[in-house]
């Protein structure tokens, strides 16, 4: 391999290492202010789907949220049981359970937004808004080319 693929290589690889470590320190922060509540980012990510697809079945919410059924349906059920959501039977089919928010589960969502406010600030400190919206373009892409061959 000559040097310049070489040197891309490495670049790109650099580039995707630094986006995970920025998205694991993201995620430990928002899991280390949202500790107090009693929620992860996981059970967060589900209620945002909630909120987002209201009506939305259990595998629904899981191919929104990116995780298998048996993990969105264990989320549920600790989202369930700390009063974040309520489930009731379907109105067209009454074998599948739909959640809904619940003033909790509202109040919650917001807490974490204003958590996530506090976090992005930092992450974005310094960064202008045209290298934002050229990283947006550039991510756009990377995430094109990988969906067009899924």
């Amino acid at each position: 391999m000559d040097n310049g693929k070489k040197n891309r290589q490495a670049k790109t690889r650099l580039a995707a290492q630094l986006m995970k470590r920025i998205l694991i320190h993201f995620r430990s922060q928002i899991d280390e202010a949202l500790r107090p509540q009693g929620v992860t980012t996981a059970q967060l990510q589900v209620l945002y789907a909630i909120r987002n697809e209201p009506g939305a079945s259990g595998a629904q919410l899981a191919r929104s949220c990116y995780m298998t059924p048996q993990s969105a349906q264990s989320l549920l059920k600790v989202l369930e049981e700390g009063g974040w959501i309520v489930r009731v039977k379907d109105k067209v089919n009454d074998r599948i359970l739909v959640a809904q928010l619940t003033r909790s589960g509202e109040e919650l969502l917001e807490t974490a937004e204003k958590a996530a406010r506090v976090i992005e600030k930092k992450v974005w400190k310094d960064v202008s808004d045209e290298a934002v919206g050229a990283l947006n373009r550039v991510l756009e892409q990377c995430l094109g080319n990988l969906e067009s061959e899924s």
